[in-house]
């Protein structure tokens, strides 16, 4: 039977925090700001917090009420410094830990514990005292590291799911716990393009003050999305995200051409009377121009880049309430005005692959094999279908339903290959990362020596991302089509109040050169995208273009068929 902890044991707060707060003044909030952050700093630090002492949320909550009491930051200071102080005398550490400069890939940003000004100068002490004496750690009690792989896992994090919200303790708990799982453990903090601190101040009366449980979440959805990780998002809450609705217009929207543009139909039934065809371009919906909708919608997407965030705001666009929708579309140049009915549509993984086998031969020259239907276990039987063709084009423009690196990617290379480098985090020094060992593909048989053709593109997203990565380090393998959605790295789940469930990218992924690849993603050797004319021909103009790169010239994968059944 597991030992219960402090937060088994602690039930102060478990009806609720206390807090009630109808609004902040700027010291209030400044204040909360330098809470915020010491709460972080000492959950991380403290040898009474690392070590499971102390239910350190609700210890939030008994120091919250003085601290909005104070009424100027130097009484605000003396109130956490005393704080501080309770938690007892840190003793000498021995041995100590150090940050090792050798591998070192980023140091903590821990500036802000010698502004006296910003602290005073006992708490600015107190909080350099405890960092100078931390202890060499393996573990500590909200956080440790996936064994043999590292990304972070936010042990003993509850998410409180029966408080009754609006609750401005916990909402602010929710604040503090994501900010500083983000200062401390994510491995792409320096690669983030926002001032952390300013968007903690920023979030502070936006979090605390919602007003429903609603509002609470979409705040928190904005505040995710500020981390620019495609991993990093309210993943309970979606349902929460804007527009909101139970039905869509059953058509699959993409960005081609910097327009929202008909791809094909979500439920082709329902999708016939809506009037929409393949090629479409829609300008507004319900009389407002689709420009407007992206602007206002862009601060809830969670994306590492552009071309994610438009392909999950297109996903979306469309929601709303069952029932007409007024649409105006650009067609042959023309406006056209249609009423289309949204209905409910069952959520499906939209992937931009060929529909049918999985593996298959386009002719005697051309092998494809798609990954969003593959199995690890029949790799060997996929390039022994292949043998004997000019090239094999891997479909990527998806996500593996089996992880095929190393099952796929020993048979196409010839020797120890290396194709990525990993960054991780360090218990020890929180706010630190340092390089891994490289990763290599190590060579098997069946080998397939033709030429490897990947196809990418925004779909393809983290597995997606690493698959290619190994893939692409075969000797003179071409990656086809467009960026993808550069967030590369095991995934951490992070609890919040109320249910709900973050998370971030919880390691670091490279190539072997200590190239970046999130926010970046893959960036194609041939760049490829969809135009609208090609939706409206029904083209793959991406899958054309790997045909092409195997054998030489241009043939729409139609024309391929039909030659490689005129020839059997």
């Amino acid at each position: 039977m597991r030992k219960p902890t402090v937060v088994d044991i602690d039930h102060k707060f478990d009806g609720g925090s206390g807090i009630s707060l109808t609004a902040l003044t700027n010291t209030q909030i400044n204040n909360l700001a330098t809470l915020g952050k010491v709460w972080g700093f000492l959950k991380y630090h403290h040898p009474q917090i690392i070590s499971g002492q102390h239910h350190w949320d609700y210890d939030l909550f008994r120091i919250l009420p003085v601290v909005l009491a104070a009424p100027d930051s130097p009484t605000a200071s003396a109130a956490i410094l005393e704080w501080t102080t309770g938690l007892g005398d840190v003793s000498p550490c021995n041995p100590c830990a150090s940050l090792d400069e050798n591998g070192l890939y980023f140091r903590p940003n821990l500036e802000w514990i010698a502004d006296t000004a910003l602290l005073g100068k006992g708490l600015s002490q107190r909080l350099n005292s405890i960092y100078r004496n931390r202890a060499v750690l393996d573990k500590q009690f909200y956080v440790s590291l996936f064994p043999n792989i590292g990304n972070p896992v936010f042990q003993h994090e509850l998410a409180y799911k029966t408080a009754k919200l609006p609750d401005p303790g916990f909402q602010l708990l929710a604040l503090y716990r994501f900010w500083n799982i983000i200062q401390y453990w994510f491995p792409y903090r320096d690669v983030m393009s926002e001032d952390w601190d300013k968007v903690l101040t920023e979030f502070i009366p936006r979090i605390a003050l919602a007003k429903t449980s609603e509002a609470y979440q979409r705040e928190l959805i904005v505040l995710i999305a500020r981390a620019h990780d495609t991993h990093a998002n309210l993943w309970s809450s979606l349902k929460a995200r804007p527009p909101v609705g139970d039905c869509q217009i059953p058509v699959n929207l993409r960005f081609i051409e910097n327009r929202a543009v008909v791809a094909g139909y979500a439920k082709p039934e329902a999708a016939r009377d809506t009037g929409l065809n393949p090629g479409d371009v829609i300008t507004e919906i319900d009389d407002v121009p689709v420009s407007k909708l992206i602007a206002d919608l862009t601060p809830y997407y969670a994306a590492s880049n552009d071309s994610r965030r438009m392909l999950d705001m297109m996903r979306s666009m469309t929601n709303g309430g069952c029932g007409e929708a007024n649409i105006q579309v650009l067609r042959d140049n023309r406006d056209i005005k249609l009423k289309a009915k949204r209905v409910n549509v069952e959520q499906s993984n939209r992937w931009h692959d060929l529909p049918g086998d999985t593996f298959r031969l386009l002719s005697k020259d051309v092998a494809y094999l798609k990954l969003s239907s593959v199995k690890s276990d029949d790799a060997k039987h996929y390039v022994e279908s292949a043998t004997g063709t000019k090239g094999l084009i891997i479909d990527i423009r998806n996500y593996p339903s089996n992880f095929m690196v190393f099952a796929l990617g020993s048979l196409l290379v010839q020797k120890e290959t290396q194709f990525a480098r990993f960054t991780i985090g360090d218990l020890s020094s929180p706010g630190a990362f340092h390089w891994g060992e490289s990763v290599s593909l190590t060579p098997a048989q069946p080998h397939y020596s033709g030429k490897i053709v990947i196809l990418v593109d925004e779909v393809s997203l983290s597995s997606a991302e690493y698959t290619t990565m190994a893939f692409r380090a075969a000797p003179g393998a071409v990656v086809v089509g467009s960026t993808t959605a550069g967030a590369d790295g095991n995934v951490s789940p992070i609890p919040l109040p109320g249910g709900l469930q973050g998370a971030i990218s919880g390691i670091g992924v490279f190539y072997p050169d200590k190239k970046p690849t999130q926010r970046i993603g893959i960036i194609p050797d041939v760049v490829v995208r969809p135009t609208i004319a090609g939706i409206r021909a029904g083209r793959d103009e991406v899958l054309e273009e790997g045909i092409r790169q195997i054998v030489g010239k241009d043939v729409t994968v139609e024309q391929m068929g039909k030659m490689y059944r005129e020839s059997n």
